[in-house]
C-alpha cells in the first residue's frame, strides 16, 4: 500500500529534502520540537504511541509504565514478531474512521511507512514523526519580482526624506515607480502583500518620522555584536522606581529613579543607583566606578553571600579590596550601551569614558531591542520584588492603588539596602531559562554560574581601582589660583588657608593647549562645601574647603543648585560680598527657611521638602563615594566618610548653632579690643542728679581746702 500526501514518510522526505531547504530566501536553522504548535505536538505524540506499541508492545515504550490491558494480544512481544505487530498496526489504522485518520495524518499507511517512521524516530526523535508541512519553511513572496523589490526600496528611501506617509500612499508610489521604469505590463502584487513585505523588510509604521531618519543615519551596517565574555558590553538605563519611598529627612513619600548597569553576557546586575527625583551625570559616573569596584559585605549578610567564584581565592580578593567582598562580579567594562538621554550624552560622561578606556555605543533611537536585556531586567525586578512591597504604584496611573503614598513604609536607605541584598542573594542565583550560552543551549545557568564558567575558561583580570579614581571621575574646572582668596569654582572661593596652594598662588601652571596656564580643580556637584586639588609635586589629592565655612563649625551640606540660589538671593538683596564669609548668612537663612519643624506642615510645599531631601541624599551619596581618608590641606575640618542620617530636629539645631557661631565670629572680628562693661545703675543716677552735693573727695583742690580749715581753726 502506498502512502498518500499526508503520510509520515512523505512528511519526512519533505522535511529533509534539499529542495525544501533551498526554497525561500536565506538559509534555515534546523527545526526543533518547540516549533510544533500545540495541536501538532499532540498529533506527533499519538503517532509516537502507535509506533512504540509496534516496536515494544507498550504505548509508553516500557513495561514499567504499562497501561491497563497492555500488552494487547496482537502486540505482545513475547508471542508475536515485529513483522506481525506491524501488519496488525496497518490493519488497525486502516480500520479507523476517515475523519479520525485524516486528523492524525494516518489515513493510508503501509508496512513500509511504519519502517520509515521507526527510522525517522531513531534519527530525529519526536520531530521525525511530525509531518513536514507542520514545520514547513516560509517560502517568501514569489510575487515580489525584481522590479517590485527595486520599487519597494526606492519608495522606502523616498519616504524617509518626506513627511510621514500612509501605506496606501506608498502603494501608489510603488505603482508609479514600476509603471514609469518598466512599463504597465509588469504585474504588481495586491496591497496586503505589499504591506506585509514592507513590515518584514522595513519594520512597522509606528515610529515617528524624525526617529526613523536618525536611526537610518546612525545605522553603520555592522550588524549584531557577538558577546562572548563578561564586561564586553554593559547596558545602562534609568527608569522611575515603581515604589514610593520615604526620604530619610522629613519622612515624606517621594519618587526615585533606578539606574542599572547590566552585563550583557552573564546578565549580572553589576551596579545600581537610587536617585531622588532625577539623576545627573555624576551619578552615572559613580555607577561606572561601582562596576569596577568590588561590592563590600554588609553587616547582616551571611557567608552564602560572600565571594565564592573559582579561580581567585576569597582571601586574595579581600586583601586586594581591603574589605570582605560580596558575590557580585566586578570588572573593567569594554563597551557601554545607553539610550539618548541627556544624562548619558553630556561632556562629563564623555570625559569619564575616556578616563576609564570605555567605548560608548549608543542605542539606536526608538530601537528598544538594542538594550532589550536591560528592559527585561527592569520588568523582572518589578515582578519578582517591587510588586510585593507596600507603596507599589504600578506603571500606569489607571492601575494605581487607592493611596500608594500613604502605604509607603520603606525609606530611601532601606530600599537601597533591600535592592543590594536581593540582587546578591536572589538575582545572581536565579535560573536564566532564555539566556543559555551557545556552548550549552539546553543547560540551566544563572548569572553567577555564567561568570564562574567564564572565569574558569579565560581567567579573571582583577583590577581593583585606587581610591583616587573618585577624584579623577569628578567634573573638572580650569581656573587660576588667586594670591589671597584661592580658587573660584561655581561662584564660590575655596582654599584661602590651604597650605598646599602657597607654592602656586598667583603663578601659571605648565599646562598647555586649550587651558594653557590654568590649574585643574575637581569638584563634586552633590557637595559644594569643598573641592579637590592634585599637587603636581607629589601627585596627592588635597581637599580645599569653602572660604565661607566658619572655623571649628560644620554646616549642612549643599549642592550646586543651592549655590545658584544663594548667589541669586545675594544679587536680589543688592549684596556685593568682598569675601565668601558674607554669603554664609544668606546660605544659612535659605537652609533654615526650609528646615524648621514648626513651619513644614503649614508654610512649606511638598516640592520644597523634596528638594531639600534630595540635596541631603546626594550629599550622603557623595560622602559614601569619597575615599575614607583624603589628604587634609587646611585647618578647617571637612566631614569625610558616610554622613549619618539626621533627623529634622537635629538639622534645625545644627543650622541654628552654625548661624549663631557665624554671627559671634563677625562680632568678634568687628571689635579690636574687649568692650568695657556698662556702669551700674546707682552710679548713673548719681551722675544725673542736680541736687546731690558733691562728695568731699570730688573737690578739685581738696588738699588746699583741708589746709585752710586747719589754719582757720588755729587762728
Amino acid at each position: 500500500m502506498t502512502a498518500d500526501s499526508s503520510s509520515p514518510d512523505r512528511g519526512a522526505e519533505e522535511h529533509g529534502s534539499p529542495a525544501a531547504e533551498s526554497a525561500g530566501h536565506g538559509s534555515r536553522q534546523a527545526a526543533r520540537e518547540s516549533d510544533l504548535k500545540e495541536k501538532d505536538f499532540e498529533r506527533a505524540q499519538i503517532r509516537l504511541a502507535h509506533l512504540l506499541e509496534v516496536e515494544t508492545g507498550y504505548r509508553s515504550g516500557s513495561p514499567f509504565w504499562a497501561a491497563p490491558g497492555e500488552p494487547r494480544p496482537a502486540y505482545d512481544p513475547d508471542a508475536t514478531t515485529l513483522t506481525e505487530r506491524r501488519l496488525a498496526k496497518v490493519a488497525e489504522l486502516n480500520a479507523l474512521a476517515p475523519q479520525d485518520a485524516k486528523t492524525l495524518g494516518l489515513g493510508a499507511i503501509s508496512f513500509r511507512t511504519l519502517e520509515r517512521m521507526a527510522a525517522a524516530h531513531r534519527a530525529e526523535g519526536l520531530l521525525g514523526l511530525a509531518d513536514g508541512r507542520w514545520t514547513r519553511r516560509r517560502s517568501g513572496h514569489r510575487s515580489i519580482t525584481e522590479p517590485v523589490a527595486e520599487a519597494l526600496k526606492a519608495v522606502h528611501a523616498e519616504s524617509l526624506h518626506r513627511s510621514k506617509l500612509s501605506m496606501r500612499t506608498r502603494e501608489r508610489m510603488i505603482h508609479q515607480y514600476v509603471r514609469e521604469k518598466y512599463g504597465p505590463d509588469v504585474k504588481i502584487p495586491h496591497y496586503t502583500t505589499l504591506a506585509g513585505v514592507w513590515r518584514e523588510w522595513f519594520g512597522s509604521n509606528a515610529p515617528r518620522q524624525k526617529y526613523l531618519r536618525s536611526a537610518a543615519a546612525v545605522d553603520t551596517g555592522w550588524g549584531r555584536v557577538a558577546i562572548s565574555r563578561p564586561g564586553q558590553v554593559v547596558l545602562l538605563d534609568t527608569t522611575p522606581l515603581s515604589v514610593k519611598v520615604l526620604d530619610d529627612v522629613f519622612g515624606e513619600p517621594i519618587s526615585v529613579d533606578l539606574t542599572l548597569a547590566l552585563d550583557a553576557y552573564t546578565h549580572s546586575l553589576v551596579a545600581f543607583r537610587l536617585t531622588p527625583v532625577a539623576d545627573a551625570s555624576i551619578e552615572v559616573a559613580m555607577l561606572l566606578r561601582d562596576v569596577l569596584c568590588p561590592l563590600p559585605m554588609r553587616r547582616d549578610w551571611g557567608e552564602e553571600m560572600a565571594w565564592h567564584y573559582p579561580g581567585v581565592p576569597q582571601a586574595l580578593v579581600t586583601e586586594l579590596a581591603g574589605h570582605p567582598v560580596a558575590a557580585r562580579p566586578f570588572f573593567a567594562p569594554e563597551t557601554i550601551t545607553s539610550d539618548h538621554g541627556s544624562v548619558y550624552k553630556n561632556h562629563h560622561l564623555i570625559q569619564v569614558s575616556r578616563r576609564l578606556g570605555v567605548d560608548v555605543l549608543p542605542a539606536r533611537v526608538m530601537r528598544p531591542q538594542d538594550k532589550a536585556a536591560c528592559e527585561r531586567a527592569f520588568a523582572g525586578i518589578q515582578s519578582l520584588l517591587l510588586e510585593l512591597l507596600l507603596g507599589y504604584q504600578g506603571i500606569d496611573t489607571a492601575d494605581r492603588g487607592a493611596d500608594p503614598e500613604g502605604d509607603a513604609t520603606w525609606t530611601l536607605s532601606e530600599m537601597e539596602h533591600l535592592l543590594a541584598t536581593w540582587i546578591v542573594r536572589v538575582w545572581q542565583n536565579r535560573a536564566l531559562d532564555q539566556y543559555a550560552p551557545a556552548w550549552d543551549p539546553g543547560g540551566t545557568h544563572s548569572p553567577n554560574t555564567l561568570f564562574a564558567t567564564a572565569a574558569a575558561r579565560e581567567g579573571i583580570s582583577l583590577q581593583v581601582p585606587e581610591p583616587e579614581l573618585y577624584f579623577e571621575l569628578l567634573p573638572v574646572s580650569y581656573v587660576k589660583i588667586h594670591g589671597r582668596r584661592g580658587v573660584k569654582i561655581g561662584g564660590l572661593w575655596y582654599g584661602r588657608d590651604a597650605a598646599v596652594l602657597d607654592p602656586y598662588r598667583s603663578r601659571l601652571s605648565a599646562r598647555g593647549g586649550m587651558h594653557q596656564g590654568k590649574w585643574a580643580i575637581s569638584r563634586d556637584p552633590r557637595d559644594a562645601r569643598q573641592v579637590y586639588f592634585e599637587d603636581p609635586a607629589t601627585g596627592d589629592w588635597h581637599t580645599l574647603a569653602w572660604n565661607g565655612l566658619p572655623p571649628g563649625q560644620d554646616i549642612p551640606a549643599f549642592g550646586d543648585a543651592r549655590v545658584k540660589a544663594v548667589l541669586q538671593e545675594a544679587a536680589r538683596a543688592g549684596l556685593k560680598p568682598k569675601d565668601d564669609t558674607e554669603l554664609l548668612p544668606v546660605l544659612l537663612d535659605l537652609i533654615a527657611r526650609h528646615t524648621p519643624v514648626e513651619v513644614w506642615p503649614t508654610q512649606l510645599s511638598k516640592k520644597q521638602r523634596v528638594e531639600r531631601a534630595r540635596e541631603l541624599a546626594r550629599a550622603r551619596a557623595a560622602a559614601t563615594d569619597r575615599p575614607a581618608q583624603p589628604v587634609p590641606s587646611q585647618s578647617t575640618p571637612v566631614p569625610q566618610g558616610p554622613a549619618p542620617v539626621l533627623r529634622p530636629v537635629e538639622i534645625v539645631e545644627q543650622t541654628r548653632s552654625a548661624l549663631a557661631a557665624q554671627r559671634r565670629q563677625r562680632r568678634e572680628q568687628a571689635l579690636s579690643d574687649r568692650p568695657k562693661p556698662a556702669p551700674l545703675l546707682a552710679d548713673t543716677v548719681r551722675a544725673q542728679n542736680l541736687f546731690l552735693l558733691p562728695a568731699q573727695d570730688s573737690h578739685p583742690n581738696n588738699a588746699d581746702a583741708e589746709d585752710e580749715d586747719e589754719g582757720g581753726e588755729l587762728a
